[in-house]
C-alpha cells in the first residue's frame, strides 16, 4: 500500500474544493459529479486506511521529509482511520442529498463542502498541536460560509453567535498552544508526551493551565455544558445537508479530548495524568440532563434533532469521564451510530418539511404528506435507532456504555441515560403522531421529493441496521482502538524513532 495514502484525505478534498470554487459559475451537473465523485473516492481511500490501521500499525507521514518532532506529521492509527471513514460516509450521504437542489441556493456549496472535509480530516490525522489549531480554523471558516448558504434571517442570527463563540474559542486555543509550547519546548504531541513525563516541578502549574484551557476549547467544539448554547439554534437553522455534516463537528471536539489527553496526559504524565477526567465526568452528566429537557421542550423537528445531537454529546463525554478502556471502546461504537443516525434525521426532517407547506418542520398539524407512507417508515427507523430501542444500533451502543460503568458510576449514569432514552421516545412519538397521523388539513399537493433526497437520507439511516449486522467486527475494532489509545508509549516510540512511513 502506498505510503502517500495517509495524506490523500486532505489533498483530495483540497484539490476538489479549489477546482469547484474556480468553476462556481459552471455547469451544475459537472459540479455535482465532481463533488460526489471526490467524496466517493474519499470513502474508498478511508476504507483502505482502516484496513491498514486494523493490523495495529501506527504510521506517520512526514511532509517535506522533515522528521518528527521538527516537521509536520500526519498520524494514522485505528482511531484516526475510523474517524476519517466515518466522516467520508456521512459526507457522501450529505452531498448526494444536496444534489437534489439544496446546492443551487448558492454558487459555492460544493467547493466549501470539500474544504470542510479537508479541515475535518486534517484535525483527525494531525500529530501536531499547532496544526490541530490550523485545521480547526480551516473547518470553521468553511462552516461559517456553509451555515449561511441560502441566506435568511434565522441563519444569519445563528451564524453570528456561532462565529463569535468560535472566534473566542480559537483565541483561547492559540493561548493554550503557546502556553504548552513555552513550558515544554515542542508542539509535536508525541514529543510533548515524552517531555511532560520529565517535566520540572516549577512548570507543572503552567502546563496544567494550558491543559485546562485546551479542555475549555475542545469542550466548546464538543458543545459541553455550559458551552453548548450555540448548537441547537445553529444546527436547526443550517441547510439540511450542512446540519447533517455538522453532526461530525461535535465529534471533532470529542476526538480532540480523547487524543490529546490520552496521549499527552496519560499515565506517563505523573501528577498531571487524567486531569480532565473529573471535569468531563460531571459536566457530561449535566449536559445529558439539560439536553434531555431540551428534547422534551422542542416544538420543531429540526430543533428536536439538534437536542438529540446534544444528548449524544453528553453520552459520549460521560464515556470519556468514566476513564476506562471498556468505556472508550463503547463510546466509539456509540459515536459511529449517533453521528450517522442524527445526520440522517436532519436530512429526513428537511424532506418532511418540504411536503408540509407552510407548517414546515414545526411540530403542528399541517397538510397530509404526498409521500407520507415512505417518510413515516424512515422516521420510524430513525426514531427507534436514535432513542436506543432494540433491535437497532442505538440499543447496542447504550448497552455497552451502561455495562462499562463501574459500580460507583452506575448510580449516576444509568438513571440519566435511561431517562434520556425515555424522553427521546416520548418526544419522537409526539412528533411522529403529529406529523403523520394528525396532519389532515388541506390536500396532498406537495411535489414528489427528488431521488437524491431519498438516496442520501436512506444511506445514512441504513447504517443503523448495518451496525447491528456488523456489531461483532465493529466492536472488536473499537475495543482494539481503545486499547491502542490507552497505550500512548507505542505512538511515542513510533514518532520519535525511524519507524513509520515518511515522505
Amino acid at each position: 500500500m502506498s505510503p502517500h495514502l495517509i495524506v490523500l484525505p486532505i489533498v483530495l478534498p483540497l484539490i476538489a474544493g479549489v477546482l469547484l470554487l474556480r468553476t462556481r459559475q459552471g455547469n451544475p451537473r459537472i459540479k455535482r459529479w465532481l463533488g460526489v465523485g471526490a467524496t466517493l473516492a474519499l470513502v474508498v481511500i478511508s476504507a483502505l486506511l482502516v484496513e491498514r490501521a486494523s493490523s495495529g500499525e501506527i504510521a506517520y507521514y512526514a511532509l517535506g521529509d522533515w522528521q518528527p518532532p521538527f516537521g509536520i506529521v500526519l498520524v494514522l492509527d485505528r482511531l484516526s482511520a475510523l474517524m476519517v471513514l466515518l466522516t467520508s460516509v456521512l459526507a457522501l450521504g450529505c452531498v448526494i442529498f444536496a444534489c437534489g437542489g439544496d446546492d443551487e441556493q448558492g454558487s459555492n456549496f460544493h467547493g466549501l463542502f470539500q474544504l470542510q472535509l479537508m479541515g475535518i480530516n486534517g484535525a483527525f490525522l494531525t500529530g501536531d498541536l499547532f496544526n490541530l489549531f490550523v485545521f480547526f480554523e480551516v473547518l470553521l471558516l468553511a462552516s461559517y460560509a456553509l451555515l449561511l448558504h441560502g441566506g435568511g434571517k434565522s441563519r444569519t442570527q445563528a451564524a453570528v453567535h456561532y462565529v463569535v463563540l468560535n472566534l473566542a474559542g480559537s483565541s483561547l486555543f492559540l493561548i493554550a498552544v503557546g502556553t504548552l509550547y513555552g513550558a515544554t519546548g515542542t508542539l509535536n504531541m508525541a514529543d510533548m508526551a515524552a517531555r511532560i513525563a520529565e517535566l520540572p516541578d516549577d512548570r507543572t502549574g503552567l502546563v496544567t493551565a494550558g491543559a485546562l484551557l485546551l479542555l475549555v476549547v475542545f469542550g466548546l467544539k464538543a458543545a459541553i455544558l455550559p458551552l453548548y448554547f450555540w448548537l441547537p439554534r445553529a444546527y436547526a437553522a443550517a441547510p439540511a445537508p450542512v446540519a447533517a455534516l455538522f453532526a461530525i463537528m461535535t465529534k471533532v471536539g470529542i476526538y480532540a479530548i480523547l487524543r490529546v489527553f490520552s496521549l499527552i496526559f496519560g499515565e506517563q504524565a505523573g501528577g498531571l495524568a487524567a486531569l480532565q477526567q473529573p471535569w468531563v465526568w460531571w459536566l457530561a452528566l449535566a449536559t445529558l440532563a439539560v439536553a434531555t429537557l431540551g428534547v422534551m421542550a422542542a416544538r420543531d423537528l429540526r430543533l428536536l434533532v439538534a437536542y438529540l445531537v446534544l444528548v449524544s454529546v453528553g453520552t459520549l463525554l460521560a464515556g470519556i469521564g468514566m476513564g476506562t478502556t471498556e468505556a472508550t471502546a463503547s463510546l466509539l461504537y456509540y459515536l459511529i451510530h449517533s453521528t450517522l443516525v442524527t445526520g440522517g434525521l436532519f436530512l429526513l426532517a428537511e424532506m418532511i418539511g418540504l411536503q408540509r407547506g407552510k407548517a414546515g418542520t414545526r411540530i403542528v398539524r399541517g397538510r397530509p404528506l404526498t409521500q407520507g407512507g415512505a417518510l413515516a417508515m424512515l422516521f420510524l427507523a430513525g426514531a427507534v435507532a436514535v432513542a436506543g430501542l432494540p433491535p437497532l444500533s442505538g440499543a447496542i451502543g447504550k448497552a455497552l456504555l451502561l455495562d462499562a460503568a463501574t459500580p460507583e458510576q452506575q448510580p449516576w449514569l444509568w438513571p440519566l441515560l435511561l431517562i434520556s432514552g425515555l424522553a427521546a421516545i416520548i418526544a419522537l412519538s409526539r412528533a411522529g403522531s403529529t406529523l403523520f397521523w394528525r396532519s389532515q388539513k388541506g390536500e396532498r399537493d406537495g411535489e414528489p421529493l427528488p431521488r437524491q433526497h431519498w438516496v442520501g437520507a436512506t444511506l445514512l439511516l441504513a447504517t443503523s441496521p448495518l451496525l447491528v449486522a456488523l456489531a461483532g467486527p465493529v466492536s472488536d475494532y473499537t475495543q482494539a482502538a481503545a486499547e491502542q489509545l490507552a497505550n500512548p508509549d507505542a505512538m511515542v516510540r513510533t514518532l520519535l524513532s525511524d519507524a513509520g512511513d515518511a515522505s
